[in-house]
C-alpha cells in the first residue's frame, strides 16, 4: 500500500468513527459542574444512580447501553453517579435507592424510575428527556 492509500484509509476510518459517535448518546461520570451546566442549558439529561454491587444496576446496564445507542437518544447525556460516593447529589435529588434514573428536560426533572429492568418501561422513561 502506498502512503496516499494508507492516508485515505486512515481518513475514512476516522470519518466513520466520528459519524458513529454522533449517533450515540453521551455516558459520562457525574461531575457537578458539567451536570449543572447541562441542566441549566435545558439539555436532555439523565442521572443514573448505580452501584457496582447492585444486581438490578447490572441488569439495567445492557438495556441502557442499547437505548443510548439508538439515534433518537443521541442528544441525551447520561451522568453515571456512584450511589455510594455521591452523597450530596443523592440528598439534593432526594434519591434513596440505587438503580434510580432521574430524568431532566428543559432544565426540570420530568420523571424518575427506581429498580426498573423492563426495556419498554425504561425506553418510555428515557424518552421523557427528549
Amino acid at each position: 500500500m502506498n502512503v496516499i492509500t494508507q492516508l485515505r484509509s486512515l481518513f475514512l476510518a476516522s470519518l466513520l468513527a466520528a459519524f458513529a459517535t454522533l449517533a450515540v448518546a453521551a455516558e459520562v461520570p457525574y461531575d457537578q459542574k458539567t451536570f449543572d451546566a447541562a441542566v441549566a442549558a435545558g439539555k436532555p439529561v439523565i442521572v443514573d444512580f448505580s452501584a457496582s454491587w447492585c444486581p438490578t444496576c447490572k441488569a439495567q446496564k445492557p438495556i441502557v447501553d442499547e437505548l443510548l445507542g439508538r439515534p433518537k437518544f443521541k442528544g441525551v447525556t447520561l451522568f453515571v453517579a456512584d450511589y455510594d460516593k455521591e452523597v450530596a447529589l443523592k440528598k439534593r435529588l432526594r434519591v434513596i435507592q440505587q438503580s434510580t434514573f432521574v430524568v431532566f428536560n428543559a432544565g426540570k426533572e420530568v420523571t424518575r424510575s427506581t429498580g426498573q429492568t423492563d426495556k419498554d418501561v425504561l425506553t418510555a422513561v428515557f424518552e421523557k428527556a427528549l
